[in-house]
């Protein structure tokens, strides 16, 4: 089992960047494909981005490609999500995920993971 805690959210303007952490407790993070979520007011959660156990393979939402990165560095067990040129679209809690599979494509889904962080802010303003 792993423990997620996101940190870095905050209110930005239009065009700003932010980056978001994630700080997973327990000497498994290794172990596990991690991933970034988002739910809007009024919305589901929907997928933002995923990253494999060894950091060289990522996906992305469409509506975060060319904006967003994500990354993660196994000897501090933390996962990061650069934003870029952020858009009032993107206001939502963000959500760290980990899931136990190695398969980084099966991830592409907010509904495949396991284990979750409580979520932090983005508030994007026009």
């Amino acid at each position: 089992q792993v423990q997620l805690v996101e940190s870095g959210g905050g209110l930005v303007q239009t065009g700003d960047s932010l980056r978001l952490s994630c700080a997973a407790s327990g000497r498994t993070f290794s172990t596990y494909t991690m991933g970034w979520c988002r739910q809007a007011p009024g919305k589901e959660r929907e997928f933002v981005a995923t990253i494999s156990i060894g950091g060289l393979t990522t996906y992305y939402a469409d509506s975060v490609k060319g904006r967003f990165t994500i990354s993660r560095d196994n000897a501090k067990n933390t996962m990061y999500l650069q934003m870029n040129s952020l858009k009032p679209e993107d206001t939502a809690v963000y959500y760290c995920a980990a899931g136990p599979y190695s398969s980084t494509s099966y991830y592409k889904n907010e509904r495949t993971y396991d284990y979750w962080g409580q979520g932090t802010q983005v508030t994007v303003s026009s």
